[in-house]
């Protein structure tokens, strides 16, 4: 069995790499950071001195490095893995990046497997090996990732071919940032109200961890409007229901405090659209 690289050992990579000390054939990592390879070097990881070097041996090799500029230098700079890459080498990047990004990188060296893999969970779900992983990837590359991956990843998706991951990546941090903007205003309103704010992240991290959060209306493969025969039609109409109730509550007490609630207001007149089912009254 070959040995598994990792290029870029630092806050997601380093407990991401971590796990794969006990991948049988060997670990063999690289950071620009000597201090960064000691404590891998003290489990029994091999140290390379350039990416090329990671190349060499191992038959696929993840890259957790910050931005394109330098995934770019990490494939195909000076010392860089495709130096040495093997024809079939799996290059795995992890890194949020361009969704044009790995396309043109598979057309540019077909040679080698280029997939993109992007992470979603945090240094804690890295050091914990509970990652989801959004794949996109050809058929064969994607098997030859799904042992590598387990390793840090309790999830993994096939999004699809090259590309497909980062734009599932993409997708799925625009639902966690705009989350983030809106609790923003949900605590501008439960200040003004004169509420504990750290209680009541309490109660909002402890209800999704119950219920799902916003990830338990994505059942549907579609977006499409939900027909009345669909099982999913009273479902989601009683969401809307209750939505359009708490939100009217929610932005009539921000109005009585002063609060400006625009995402409030903004989800109050999309949210029955986005749901798939019919404004009420309609």
């Amino acid at each position: 069995m070959k040995p598994v690289g990792f290029v870029g050992l630092g806050q997601m990579g380093a407990p991401m790499a971590r796990r794969l000390l006990e991948w049988p054939g060997g670990l063999v990592v690289h950071d620009n950071r000597a201090d960064a390879l000691t404590p891998f070097v003290e489990a029994g990881a091999r140290a390379a001195d350039a990416p090329r070097d990671v190349a060499a041996s191992a038959g696929v090799i993840s890259v957790m490095v910050r931005d394109d500029a330098q995934v770019e230098d990490v494939l195909r700079g000076q010392g860089g893995l495709l130096e040495t890459a093997a024809p079939g080498t799996v290059i795995a990047i992890h890194s949020t990046i361009a969704s044009s990004t790995a396309m043109r990188l598979t057309a540019e060296h077909p040679q080698v497997e280029i997939v993109d893999a992007p992470v979603s969970g945090g240094a804690m779900g890295a050091a914990g090996g509970t990652l989801a992983v959004m794949v996109g990837a050809s058929d064969r590359a994607f098997r030859q990732c799904q042992e590598v991956f387990a390793h840090w990843a309790k999830h993994t998706m096939h999004a699809g071919p090259p590309g497909a991951g980062t734009r599932a990546k993409l997708a799925r941090n625009l639902l966690h940032f705009v989350s983030f903007a809106a609790a923003a205003e949900a605590q501008r309103l439960a200040e003004a109200a004169g509420l504990d704010l750290v209680e009541l992240g309490k109660v909002v991290r402890h209800s999704d961890s119950v219920t799902g959060g916003p990830g338990a209306i994505m059942h549907r493969a579609t977006t499409a409007p939900v027909q009345p025969g669909d099982g999913w039609y009273p479902i989601l109409s009683h969401v809307r229901d209750l939505g359009a109730k708490d939100l009217s509550l929610a932005i009539a007490l921000a109005d009585e405090l002063g609060v400006d609630t625009p995402l409030a207001r903004l989800a109050a007149s999309r949210l029955a659209a986005g749901l798939g089912v019919p404004d009420t009254g309609s």
